[in-house]
């Protein structure tokens, strides 16, 4: 038992001083594939608050209230866009946080 436990001992820091050896070339390689995510994400992060505004802006109008609605159509309607709304909303916040991990997982 005891000599079973040394040779994975052994076997485990001779990978370890390998892939020390190639660490090197990785972040080398990583760095340089960084660069080309970062404008990706710039332009995600644009095109989310441009839809985040175009929802607002589609949010204010439906919230206005028609000529010939009633009050409780127009409550029911209210109820039913600001789910809508939430609901888009959360989906976009999602997606920030989405775009903040992925971000983040290319900069270690």
């Amino acid at each position: 038992m005891n000599r079973i436990v040394k040779k994975v001992v052994a076997f485990s820091l001779i990978g370890l001083m390998q892939a020390g050896l190639f660490a090197p070339v990785v972040t080398e390689a990583a760095s340089s594939h960084k660069h080309k995510h970062k404008y990706r994400y710039e332009h995600c992060d644009k095109e989310r608050l441009e839809k985040i505004k175009a929802e607002k802006r589609r949010h204010a109008e439906a919230m206005k209230r028609l000529a010939h609605e009633k009050d409780w159509e127009y409550e029911e309607r209210m109820k039913r866009e600001k789910e809508h709304h939430e609901e888009i909303m959360r989906m976009l916040g999602g997606l920030a946080i989405l775009q903040l991990i992925l971000n983040n997982d290319n900069h270690d």
